[in-house]
């Protein structure tokens, strides 16, 4: 297992929080606007880019969702401009509950990954294909959110999905070894 940490943008102290995640060996930083209740674009976020950009630290990010307007791609597209050497993972397709709004807005931009968690339950097999095709095999990350779903049922589901050989591999293991340098730990 990898570990990721968190953050918050009310920390008096964000740097020594980095320096303090990448003493236990964490390989990235897990934020979850809507529950920690503040929009990703505020200015107290900014310190949390700017130092997880500098370490190398991925930050895996709840995005989307068409109750609250805390992680959608208006707020989103900015921040992935501004810091373009931060590579953000957006959680449920990049858009949990607006999956092909966020495919159009962020297919195609460098520093974006999505995983699946939390979306395959909503999708019907044909618009979660054209969703992971649309960002690129490539660009995307098995994830189940456990434990709101069962990984055996998500995994169950994408393995039902008319996706090739090189799409899966991509897709349940060699994004994650690549985007989180595993190499070393295989």
């Amino acid at each position: 297992l990898t570990g990721l940490g968190t953050l918050h943008p009310d920390s008096e102290d964000i740097k020594g929080d980095v320096e303090h995640l990448l003493e236990l060996g964490l390989k990235g930083v897990k934020l979850h606007p809507d529950i920690q209740a503040f929009k990703i674009d505020d200015y107290r976020c900014l310190k949390i880019y700017e130092e997880c950009e500098k370490q190398g630290l991925k930050i895996l990010m709840h995005t989307g969702d068409n109750r609250y307007d805390y992680s959608n791609p208006n707020r989103l597209l900015p921040i992935l401009e501004i810091y373009k050497n931060l590579t953000v993972i957006g959680a449920h397709m990049g858009g949990w509950s607006i999956w092909e709004e966020a495919a159009e807005a962020y297919a195609g931009i460098p520093n974006f990954y999505v995983d699946c968690s939390s979306s395959f339950p909503y999708l019907d097999k044909e618009t979660a294909t054209k969703i992971i095709r649309k960002y690129g095999a490539d660009r995307v990350l098995f994830g189940t959110d456990y434990p709101m779903w069962s990984p055996k049922s998500e995994m169950e589901y994408f393995l039902s999905l008319p996706l090739d050989e090189s799409e899966f591999s991509s897709i349940l293991n060699m994004n994650a070894i690549k985007l989180f340098n595993l190499e070393e730990i295989i």
